[in-house]
């Protein structure tokens, strides 16, 4: 059995600027408030002597690995991302960053859906952000009020029509 696995599809690089905010916001803590005080931690543990029992010693460089890999990790997403902070000039269609209100043709009952298109970083299934890259978003971008949209899900196809769009 092989360990490889095919690289993860690229994921859009678009990011709104709140979302952009919060990531820097997140370097910041992690690069200068988190880290300086594992590494004290570190520095106190290893003057203790025999590291290979010394538990604060292990555990924080453990910790100092996952701070500047996720730091690492955030400051590359950070220059890669494309910052999403205007409008688009035709606010009457579906695009990134735009809140997008459906029905569900299936089930008229069902209450409105109020949807909002970020990018990966942002998603946040408690508050309705969704991925621009998810079946879901594909289908509406584009789309504009009251058009039908056709979803491709697990349990087959279902069908929504686009009651609002803001931004």
């Amino acid at each position: 059995m092989s360990r490889y696995r095919p690289p993860a599809p690229k994921s859009s690089p678009y990011i709104t600027a709140d979302g952009a905010a919060k990531l820097r916001a997140e370097v910041r803590q992690l690069w200068k408030v988190e880290r300086p005080q594992v590494t004290q931690v570190v520095h106190e543990a290893a003057k203790n002597g025999d590291r290979s029992e010394n538990g604060d010693y292990i555990y924080g460089k453990r910790r100092l690995r996952e701070i500047d890999r996720r730091v690492r990790y955030l400051s590359k997403r950070l220059e890669e991302a494309t910052i999403v902070e205007d409008k688009p000039r035709d606010t009457s269609k579906v695009f990134f960053a735009a809140w997008v209100t459906l029905e569900d043709q299936d089930d008229p009952d069902a209450p409105l859906q109020r949807l909002r298109l970020v990018g990966s970083d942002e998603i946040d299934s408690e508050k309705n952000w969704i991925s621009i890259d998810s079946p879901m978003a594909r289908a509406l971008i584009g789309k504009s009020t009251d058009e039908e949209v056709e979803v491709r899900t697990p349990d087959g196809e279902r069908y929504f029509i686009i009651t609002a769009i803001e931004y």
